[in-house]
């Protein structure tokens, strides 16, 4: 039965035998040419504001340290998550971002940048965030382990965080979805009720994890400077 209900989230999405299951990260692709219109469409015009909304938002996290440019890379996580988290609530399309393979991938590097480039260039701001302001100085030896710990793993909460709830939200539709031909007419219309709403509400997580994933990625890296 897990085998089964687990297997929801690896279908075998194939053409003439050519695997096709992760041809949905990269569909976003298609959709790029239509920025270059002249004159800009309203979702366009809508996406553009979300976008200026977000870099304003991360400029200010960032701090004063900022470069110019340097929101664009949280920008763009931020909208391939998004693409993503949105192509998995279509029916039998891959749900990429529910994989530990590739929210990992995400995570990783970027901590790990963010870690070579806080030790190689602040190594005293980097050893002072060990040990936070106010401490004791009989509880710094353990501050220091909990600090290392918590900061080690980062990335690992990351991909987690982003896996598990897109996981918990399809599991909970296709748990539901499951049980309809038991059912009687009557509860059968209660029942795609229920799977709108929490449609709906995946489509708000959706949302909502690419937003925190980015937003966390920030302050990570305004950690190091």
């Amino acid at each position: 039965m897990m085998t089964n209900l687990f297997s929801s989230f690896d279908p075998s999405t194939n053409i003439l035998n050519l695997s096709l299951n992760w041809m949905s990260t990269i569909m976003g692709l298609l959709l790029i040419p239509m920025t270059y219109w002249f004159i800009p469409s309203r979702y366009n015009m809508i996406w553009i504001n979300i976008l200026m909304t977000l870099h304003k938002e991360f400029k200010t996290l960032l701090g004063p340290y900022n470069q110019k440019g340097s929101t664009f890379i949280f920008i763009s996580l931020f909208s391939f998550i998004l693409f993503n988290n949105f192509m998995g609530l279509f029916p039998y399309i891959y749900t990429s971002s529910s994989h530990m393979s590739m929210t990992l991938s995400l995570a990783l590097p970027l901590w790990l940048s963010f870690m070579l480039f806080g030790w190689i260039n602040n190594t005293q701001h980097m050893f002072a965030h060990l040990v936070p302001q106010g401490t004791p100085p009989v509880l710094m030896p353990f501050m220091v382990c909990i600090e290392s710990i918590s900061n080690v793993i980062r990335p690992g909460t990351l991909a987690v965080r982003l896996a598990a709830n897109m996981i918990a939200g399809h599991l909970l539709l296709t748990l539901l979805g499951n049980t309809g031909p038991m059912m009687n007419s009557s509860l059968i219309s209660l029942l795609i009720l229920v799977q709108l709403l929490l449609l709906t509400l995946e489509f708000a997580v959706s949302i909502i994890q690419s937003y925190v994933f980015a937003i966390l990625s920030t302050l990570y890296s305004s950690e190091v400077i």
